[in-house]
């Protein structure tokens, strides 16, 4: 099977740059002296989790999941150390016990008082980490929190130490700012780390981590683990801000011509806001590519700087920067501004190695 008898739109991941990406992650961190816990909240795919696994330049930790049906799939396909990394809530901690009772290892997360009671008192094998804000301003205490070894104290045994999240890191547009970034994750994980113990709390756990302070931190010290997912596929926003380098976007949508607009030098697309998503996450990057930067079908960017300008639902209007004359049927692909809300919309990737032979059909978990 090609490329051209693939139904449109549909996602491409070329498996040749994922092996890439994961390597140049999985070397950085080993550098780094911590162990890897891949995120896999935009793979959500089993055979991406094996290559991720299967590659040994940094020590391994388990994964990283974002869904309670991720750690459910993961789960009975073998992979059993789980970090659920979204704060638990009272009414999913009889999920968590089952997968628990059945075998798994899932760790939860919370950031209150209440939460870490309820915790305590379910009949249920659950561990926890306090989650610590570190700049994000999303979940977690700042490190300072006067409630921090209340929580500790009301997780009891339950407590396994702390995460923390630079989610902020994206704000980055230099490498020297990530690192900086970087720096302050690791010093307010450690900070919230050495009060626990100094409360008397073990705290064994220090986890960390983004693509972009994964990847340009200076130094991990202290810290056990950290949990960049994103690297994996890379995307037009990751890089712009040196996440993956510019070739380094593994996934693409391939789309059919479905409009010639030839006066105006413009296409339209069957791929439209439903399967590229309306993300815009480059808007605020050194460069806007709109709704998604459009490729030829072999994924080379021989179209110059053709953009996906409008996402309708099922149509994406192209302005062409090229002079190519285009027919219905013909097709291109779309690099994606956010390859995790891109992905989202597909239930399977049709994997390539470098080529339009379509190696293998890899499934795709979704829903919560």
């Amino acid at each position: 099977m090609k490329l051209s008898d693939l139904p449109t739109p549909c996602l491409v991941l070329d498996r040749t740059v994922l092996a890439r990406n994961i390597d140049r992650m999985a070397q950085a961190v080993g550098r780094l002296g911590v162990a890897l816990r891949p995120h896999m909240k935009t793979a959500k795919s089993i055979d991406v989790a094996r290559m991720v696994l299967a590659n040994h330049a940094a020590p391994l930790s388990g994964i990283t999941v974002s869904t309670l049906a991720e750690a459910e799939y993961f789960a009975a396909h073998g992979i059993t150390d789980i970090l659920y990394a979204v704060g638990i809530t009272p009414h999913k901690l009889d999920q968590v016990a089952k997968l628990n009772a059945a075998g798994a290892e899932v760790k939860v997360v919370t950031d209150d008082l209440d939460m870490a009671r309820a915790i305590a008192a379910h009949p249920g094998r659950h561990h926890a980490l306090i989650e610590i804000d570190c700049g994000e301003m999303r979940g977690g205490i700042p490190p300072g929190d006067p409630q921090l070894e209340a929580i500790g104290a009301a997780l009891g045994d339950r407590l396994l130490g702390i995460m923390t999240h630079a989610g902020h890191s994206y704000a980055g547009r230099t490498i020297a700012e990530m690192a900086d970034i970087a720096e302050a994750e690791r010093n307010a994980a450690l900070a919230a780390a050495r009060r626990l113990r100094a409360a008397g709390m073990a705290c064994p756990m220090v986890s960390v981590g983004s693509s972009p302070t994964a990847l340009h931190a200076r130094a991990l010290g202290g810290v056990t683990e950290t949990r960049p997912g994103v690297y994996m596929f890379g995307d037009l926003f990751q890089a712009e801000i040196a996440t993956v380098e510019p070739d380094g976007i593994a996934v693409t949508v391939l789309a059919s011509v479905i409009g010639r607009r030839p006066a105006e030098r413009r296409i339209v697309i069957d791929a439209g806001g439903m399967a590229l998503s309306k993300d815009r996450a480059t808007e605020s990057a050194p460069h806007d590519f709109k709704f998604g930067l459009v490729l030829d079908q072999d994924g080379r960017r021989t179209l110059g700087n053709s953009l996906v300008a409008r996402a309708n639902q099922e149509h994406g209007v192209v302005d062409l920067d090229t002079t190519i004359d285009f027919r219905i049927g013909d097709r291109v692909r779309v690099a994606p501004n956010h390859t995790c809300m891109t992905s989202a919309a597909h239930d399977r990737y049709y994997v390539v190695d470098g080529g339009d032979e379509v190696v293998a059909v890899w499934p795709r978990i979704g829903g919560w």
